[in-house]
């Protein structure tokens, strides 16, 4: 932490356990209190993607890595228009930022976004408070004068993020035609997935989607409409899509009651594809269940297993909420992904129909891209319309290793 200064602006972290942490305020530097769930990452960078994630909406974001700010931001790593985290939390603030990408400091951005951040407590103390007691409902308060038992008692009058719709929150307003792809990053390709003709039609119901799933379908040759979460059914038949999308998003996906009716009646009529919040509300339209993991998975190094394939992938993830696996067994989902860290479902698909899904992010940036193969899985059942199964997710690996120039061997071989 930089020595105090006339600059100084006292800031606190309370916990809704009573646990108070003191530090220096950045970003919104103003008297302000903003409530969120306490979560924490383990990426080592990646921090303006990860700010901008609409899944972290209602959440206060801690990062375990100690500096945070060493590369800026700029206006291209962002997977929304603006920060949506309702606070962020870092062991230290770098006040001098090296990339010649970077066009503005971190402190700078999230204070134009009117977004709280303290620096300079015990992240580690605090992360492994949430480790043991789990994610927790929490306040950055920036130079106020109330009393630590004040702001505590506030803490626990405030929402908990179990039964919140926050998808609602972060889902475009109406529909639209997505425009741009990957840009400098986009992997090597030949044709349009769809063909010399047109270009295979994504209809995604976007409830809160990261730019990076839409720039890996555009970069397939994918024409990607977004539409509100609620969307209905009739409008969904209406407007004959090649593939339906269904997108991350934040909150208790039990409380996304609209997307789950609509699901219900439409997915797997079209191919349809799941991500994170995707995954379980495709799963709770089948009939299973979900529940709260106690601190969720959070990081760029997360391992799964393809069941299907017998290969072990690296993946990021960001969520707070999983799939039953047992319930989903009972509607006739098949698993076909599975986090070796506890064992969760990570991923399944139907075996009669068009429809899979994951829990993680193939997109990861940044992060891993031992999952990309999963858009080209995607773009094969549209062109089939038949369901995802071991033959279909080998052949898409093989593909996107060659678009790579990496040769792909047989699990085991």
């Amino acid at each position: 932490m930089a020595d105090i200064d006339a600059s100084y602006v006292s800031a606190r972290l309370v916990l809704e356990d009573g646990t108070v942490f003191r530090g220096r305020a950045f970003g919104q530097t103003e008297s302000c209190r903003s409530f969120g769930e306490v979560v924490f990452n383990t990426a080592m960078c990646g921090y303006q993607e990860a700010l901008t994630d609409p899944s972290y909406a209602g959440q206060i974001l801690v990062m375990t890595t100690p500096m945070m700010g060493n590369y800026g931001v700029n206006a291209e790593d962002v997977e929304s228009d603006r920060p949506q985290v309702a606070g962020f939390v870092v062991r230290e603030l770098t006040r001098i930022r090296s990339n010649h990408r970077s066009t503005l400091d971190l402190s700078a951005w999230l204070g134009d976004a009117g977004v709280p951040a303290i620096e300079g407590l015990d992240t580690r103390a605090l992360v492994r408070r949430l480790r043991v007691s789990g994610a927790m409902r929490g306040l950055v308060s920036v130079a106020e004068h109330a009393s630590d038992a004040e702001l505590v008692e506030a803490v626990r009058h405030s929402a908990a993020m179990a039964g919140r719709n926050l998808a609602e929150q972060v889902s475009p307003s109406g529909c639209g035609q997505w425009q741009g792809d990957l840009g400098e990053w986009r992997m090597p390709r030949s044709t349009l997935v769809g063909g010399e003709e047109r270009p295979l039609k994504v209809l995604a119901l976007d409830c809160g989607a990261k730019r990076n799933i839409y720039r890996h379908l555009a970069d397939l040759g994918c024409a990607v409409e977004f539409a509100p979460h609620d969307l209905s059914a009739t409008e969904i038949r209406d407007r004959k899509p090649d593939g339906l999308f269904v997108s991350n998003g934040p909150g208790d996906p039990a409380a996304v009651e609209a997307t789950i009716a609509t699901l219900r009646e439409v997915a797997g009529e079209v191919p349809t594809f799941g991500i994170c919040l995707g995954h379980q509300l495709l799963a709770l339209a089948r009939g299973a269940r979900t529940y709260k993991l106690k601190f969720g998975h959070r990081g760029a190094n997360q391992p799964v297993r393809n069941l299907l394939t017998g290969r072990i992938e690296i993946t990021s993830q960001n969520h707070g909420f999983c799939v039953d696996e047992s319930s989903l067994r009972e509607t006739g989902g098949e698993p076909t992904h599975l986090h070796l860290n506890d064992g969760t479902l990570a991923g399944f698909r139907d075996p009669q129909r068009p429809l899979f899904c994951v829990q993680y992010h193939p997109e990861a940036s940044p992060g891993p891209h031992d999952s990309a193969y999963l858009f080209d899985c995607f773009v094969a059942i549209m062109r089939t319309r038949r369901p995802v199964d071991a033959t279909v997710m080998r052949t898409a690996q093989a593909a996107r290793g060659a678009r790579l120039g990496i040769e792909t061997a047989p699990v085991g071989g």
